[in-house]
């Protein structure tokens, strides 16, 4: 009978174990895509700023923003797959 409540108990923190990396996964990704938003953001509103402080350089300003801007949604979709990764590996 000891045995068997053991087995459960380590079965129930293998368990416990998993879903707290399930969390991460989760927290990891939703984290990762919210910094991307927010980044984008602040690019989207600084290349609106510098264009309309000097217009001339607005065609600058606008590819160096999308240029930046492609960079930070690469680093979050990779954020993103490895957290997809992280969560399939885990089996219950």
């Amino acid at each position: 009978m000891l045995q068997m409540l053991a087995f459960l108990q380590d079965a129930a923190a293998a368990t416990a174990g998993k879903g707290y990396g399930l969390i991460g996964a989760g927290l990891g990704a939703g984290l990762a895509v919210l910094g991307a938003g927010v980044g984008i953001g602040r690019i989207g509103g600084s290349a609106a700023e510098g264009m309309a402080r000097q217009p001339e350089n607005s065609a600058r300003i606008q590819t160096a923003g999308l240029i930046f801007s492609a960079l930070i949604e690469g680093v979050a979709l990779f954020v993103a797959v490895i957290a997809l990764l992280m969560q399939g590996k885990i089996t219950f």
